[in-house]
């Protein structure tokens, strides 16, 4: 049975790494015969803002309702995000925020503090490219955008496991670095990993 696999790019400029590695990976993952998806968050077209909050549902623009469509589908999830001040950029937040909803991708149970993962089944990976070690940036900062991501959100929805590979450093690597990365990123692509 083919595997579907959604990959989500979450860095808005077209001309980042992260594009380049969301395509190294679907590369990789259409030589086994997966079928792939990709969303580049950046090139939707809705409000970010979780407006409301809880207390009041907000209607769905129609490139959130096909992703949401997408990542039903998928069998595995790899999320390809840059590390912004700790954290994941604005626009994948939002994107998070917005889709991420009770009834969706998780549910409260009544008179209850438990509550049903709604994506139970899904592995995910998430990739992350940093400005600084993969190693520094889990011991110093304790690594606030996998917490966010992997536990708060896909292991709350019921993706298990969720592996990482943090791709760094950026800011100073030269195009032979870049190759070898791109090159790490196809190989998990054939692996489904």
């Amino acid at each position: 049975m083919k595997k579907n696999i959604l990959i989500i790019n979450g860095h808005p400029n077209k001309e980042s790494f992260n594009y380049a590695l969301t395509g190294a990976y679907q590369e990789g993952a259409l030589k086994t015969g997966a079928q792939v998806e990709v969303i580049h968050i950046g090139e939707l077209s809705f409000n970010p803002n979780l407006q409301f909050g809880y207390t009041q549902r907000m209607e769905l623009e129609p490139d959130l309702l096909a992703s949401m469509e997408k990542i039903k589908k998928a069998d595995h999830l790899v999320w390809i995000h840059p590390v912004w001040w700790g954290g994941l950029p604005a626009v994948m937040k939002g994107f998070i925020d917005r889709l991420f909803l009770p009834g969706l991708t998780y549910q409260y149970r009544e008179n209850s503090i438990w509550w049903d993962k709604l994506l139970k089944g899904k592995t995910a990976r998430i990739i992350t490219t940093l400005d600084q070690p993969g190693w520094y940036y889990r011991l110093f900062y304790g690594r606030p955008s996998v917490n966010q991501l992997k536990t708060s959100t896909l292991e709350f929805c019921g993706v298990k496991p969720v592996a990482i590979t943090y791709i760094g450093v950026i800011k100073t690597s030269e195009a032979k670095q870049r190759e070898l990365w791109l090159a790490k990123v196809r190989q998990l692509g054939q692996k489904h990993k």
